[in-house]
């Protein structure tokens, strides 16, 4: 009697486990979830496509040697060559400069939020500082050229003054223009790791200061390591400021004083002429367009793997 009942009790509480009736809300969510993750991953094929056979046209009428080692880039005039490197030097140099300014910029600034700042400061500064990451690319590019520029002639002695379009004015604009991503990004790191790291190390006497780089900042590097990385992404594929500010002479130089192209300035220039649909000058916008895909994706996987290896996980 007991058995069968204890039985009754056991398939009546494996019933009331169950589901009375189907959850078409939850599936509604998993399709669309699933179809975001799609979408995601087609779009990335779609680019890679869109790419892939122009390029492959390109190097087949250029060499790969002259292309990656040639220091003459003219494919948009009569005496055509096709050495890229003065476009990858420009983007190194100006992308060099955003770096000096946002990463400093961005990680005192992280700091100060996520360990100096009271809630009611916090709540004012973040927002404030995150409204520079919506202003138009296009502003900063004028606001380097009209005022940045003259600014920096009027400062830096004879001999030092920049050019009109210049690579120093559009790198220190987009620097500004990265700080929120960088310092958003960090201080959301920075807040995630525990306060119980905080409270042991100022138990054992150490000061705010030493706290805050010595114990928070180690332990998320891992996040601050992305945020520079998503930074430099950003300032790689940046176009309207070095379009309008840095401008489209293709000399290869690494002072940041005089005009120069970028790869990203280069694309915009070409793709809005009057370049004939199939033309090897044509190809070159999908040969740099592939040259710069595989530069951020290399980046990105580099920070993959250093968010792996410095990433600390807490229990």
């Amino acid at each position: 009697m007991t058995s069968s009942t204890t039985s009754s009790a056991a398939g009546t509480g494996t019933r009331s486990l169950r589901r009375a009736r189907p959850r078409y809300g939850e599936a509604v969510v998993k399709a669309l979830l699933l179809t975001a993750a799609l979408v995601s991953v087609a779009t990335t094929v779609g680019i890679v496509v869109s790419l892939v056979p122009p390029a492959v046209g390109f190097f087949q009428q250029v060499s790969p040697v002259e292309f990656f080692t040639g220091t003459e880039w003219t494919p948009l005039f009569a005496d055509k060559k096709f050495g890229v490197l003065p476009l990858v030097a420009a983007t190194l140099v100006i992308t060099g400069i955003a770096l000096l300014v946002a990463v400093p910029v961005g990680l005192g600034a992280a700091i100060y939020l996520s360990e100096y700042a009271n809630p009611r400061v916090r709540k004012v500064l973040k927002p404030s500082l995150e409204v520079l990451a919506g202003i138009p690319t296009v502003v900063y590019g004028f606001f380097a050229m009209a005022f940045i520029t003259p600014l920096l002639q009027d400062l830096l002695p004879e001999g030092w003054q920049p050019e009109v379009r210049n690579g120093l004015s559009a790198g220190l604009v987009m620097g500004v223009m990265i700080v929120p991503t960088i310092a958003s990004l960090t201080e959301d790191a920075l807040s995630a790791v525990p306060h119980s790291l905080r409270d042991g190390a100022f138990a054992l006497g150490s000061g705010k200061r030493t706290v805050s780089i010595r114990v928070v900042v180690p332990a998320a590097l891992s996040g601050i390591v992305a945020a520079c990385v998503l930074g430099v992404s950003r300032a790689v594929g940046e176009t309207m400021i070095v379009l309008i500010a840095a401008g489209s002479k293709p000399d290869f130089t690494i002072n940041p004083l005089v005009e120069m192209e970028t790869m990203t300035a280069f694309i915009a220039r070409a793709a809005s002429g009057d370049v004939p649909v199939g033309s090897i000058a044509y190809d070159t916008i999908f040969a740099v367009g592939a040259l710069l895909f595989v530069a951020t994706f290399l980046m990105n996987l580099f920070s993959i793997r250093l968010v792996r290896k410095y990433r600390e996980v807490y229990e």
